[in-house]
């Protein structure tokens, strides 16, 4: 069963991060609150927890699992090079709903496959920043069945993976309305857009004036 722990109002959320924190430490997994739905996080270290992770998501070995921080300094420990362009936007838009795409650091003791990207986000949701500043890297995705859609509402995420997750941080409802994250691919070159989501091009543009979105005519 899920032990639930709510911290909508601030008041429980010391207990529900360090009760958190000991979980995903376990290789537990644990569903988090994020800007607009809850996910499924644990330990980016733990074998269990990443095998964990990728059963309820139906992910075989080769799929990549995003991974969240809880500061911006932590990605040069995990990925092998962090261009200029990826400290600027990490400055313009961390916390916030941006990730990017990085070259893994190839040393790193984790079930993660090594020959594709590194998804890297920091987090808005002040809950899931909390347990990340303490936690490390986290590996973070919606927690949904394949095919369901992502919650919204903590009751959702527990109907749908609370058979694997020993852990719900209930934060309340949460706005689902909100655009998912923006992508920019910043692993070689120039940074490129690989989807439009909560950041438009624009305020891209303004932090970092060459980068390119993927969908644009050639000479826009």
């Amino acid at each position: 069963m899920t032990q639930r722990i709510p911290c909508a109002d601030g008041s429980h959320r010391d207990r529900a991060v360090t009760a958190a924190l000991a979980a995903v430490r376990r290789g537990d997994l644990v569903i988090i609150p994020t800007e607009s739905v809850y996910a499924v996080a644990t330990d980016a270290f733990s074998r269990r927890g990443v095998d964990a992770v990728r059963d309820v998501k139906g992910y075989d070995t080769q799929v990549p699992l995003p991974v969240m921080v809880g500061a911006r300094s932590t990605v040069a420990g995990i990925a092998a090079r962090v261009p200029d362009d990826a400290r600027v936007l990490m400055e313009a838009f961390w916390p916030g709903p941006l990730t990017l795409l990085l070259t893994p650091q190839p040393t790193l003791a984790w079930d993660l496959p090594p020959d594709a990207p590194l998804a890297v986000r920091m987090p808005l949701h002040p809950v899931a920043l909390a347990l990340l500043r303490q936690s490390g890297p986290l590996v973070v995705t919606s927690a949904n069945q394949p095919g369901m859609p992502a919650p919204a509402d903590v009751d959702d995420a527990i109907g749908q993976v609370g058979a694997v997750a020993s852990l719900a941080l209930d934060a309340g409802p949460l706005d689902d309305s909100a655009l998912p994250s923006t992508i920019v691919d910043v692993s070689s070159g120039t940074p490129r857009v690989v989807r439009l989501g909560a950041i438009g091009i624009e305020a891209l543009a303004r932090a970092c004036p060459h980068v390119l979105d993927e969908d644009a005519p050639p000479d826009a």
